[in-house]
């Protein structure tokens, strides 16, 4: 079966089910990631997302497609809470893109959703960028169901990109259904959970499920590429198979489940919460020696200096217990530390 094609809501732009997430290239050399990008393009893909956080992502996309910047579509990202720092991030990445418009601009996983007359500027801004032609659409990016459900109900945004996987809850799946019946695009990140996920092809075919959705596949190297690629012209379908390898993932991942979000951060006692409260899923579903090191177990050791002030957990939008999450985890750590766990 032939990958499908995903129009993003009201905006009209039309993408194959493979888009680009371009956050991982900022870990390779130019060379290396204007090929890779390139490559992308020559097989099919015509959607790549990146933001000025992303270090020098920008600037590789900008080398990448120089001369061809009416055969694809480019999102960024500005985290800027002022307009003085929204109008500098957008300057800087038409820059970097090498390109006179973007898109698609996303407010970068703000902590509220900004509204026009609410004080911030930054919605005016966006409205402002759209008619200098300096962007196209106006979006927003979060981690968080309340401010993701608050944009598709204001009816302001014309996309939202927001965390859906084979992990998600009934109230992901209903902010992705929302935004079909509002005419909001919908861009999917985190659609591996952030590497959890292993399987590619059941993570495709259970978004192919949601004719709306369009996720951005975090890529660095040619075989995760390779992989997306054989997609195109042989789409993973819902099989028997897949579908028993998605039920195992969602008994041992789903509850306490850290979805990488990064808002409980920082922390006070400088506890890398992000990756601690994952390890027991990542040193089994990725190579173990990665987090063995002298560095990480450090990383791990420090999770005993938690003193349970509770900040975390007022910040997290999903309601975890994270230093109870953070005990388990060093718990599990150390019996695999001793060679009490075998995986």
């Amino acid at each position: 079966m032939k990958q499908k094609n995903i129009t993003l809501g009201r905006t009209g732009i039309v993408s194959g089910k493979n888009a680009f997430g371009a956050l991982p290239i900022q870990r390779d050399s130019t060379e290396t990631a204007v090929s890779l990008v390139r490559r992308a393009f020559d097989a099919g893909f015509t959607f790549f997302d990146t933001a000025r956080m992303y270090t020098d992502s920008e600037e590789k996309l900008g080398i990448a497609f120089k001369g061809l910047r009416g055969k694809i579509h480019l999102a960024s990202k500005t985290k800027a809470m002022t307009p003085d720092a929204f109008w500098q991030d957008l300057e800087t990445s038409l820059d970097n893109l090498q390109t006179d418009y973007i898109d698609i601009y996303q407010l970068h996983d703000p902590k509220f959703c900004p509204m026009p007359d609410d004080g911030s500027g930054l919605y005016e801004c966006m409205l402002e960028a759209k008619r200098q032609g300096k962007i196209r659409f106006i979006s927003i990016t979060s981690h968080s169901p309340d401010i993701a459900e608050t944009a598709v109900e204001s009816e302001l945004y014309d996309t939202l990109q927001f965390p859906f996987c084979y992990l998600a809850t009934q109230r992901d799946i209903d902010i992705v259904k929302r935004c079909k019946e509002k005419d909001v695009g919908f861009i999917c990140m985190k659609a591996l959970s952030g590497g959890l996920i292993t399987n590619a092809a059941a993570a495709y075919a259970f978004l192919d499920q949601y004719d709306n959705a369009l996720p951005i596949w975090g890529i660095q190297h040619d075989w995760e590429l390779d992989e997306f690629i054989s997609f195109i012209d042989n789409a993973p379908e819902m099989t028997q198979e897949l579908l028993e390898i998605i039920e195992g993932d969602r008994k041992s991942l789903i509850g306490a489940f850290c979805r990488g979000c990064n808002y409980c951060a920082p922390c006070p006692q400088g506890i890398t919460i992000m990756t601690c409260a994952r390890m027991r899923q990542l040193i089994r579903r990725a190579p173990s020696a990665d987090y063995l090191t002298d560095a990480a177990r450090d990383m791990m050791m420090n999770i005993e200096n938690c003193t349970e002030c509770g900040l975390c957990k007022t910040r997290c939008p999903y309601g975890l217990d994270i230093p109870e999450l953070l005990k388990l985890n060093l718990t599990d750590y150390k019996e695999i530390l001793a060679g009490k766990v075998n995986f």
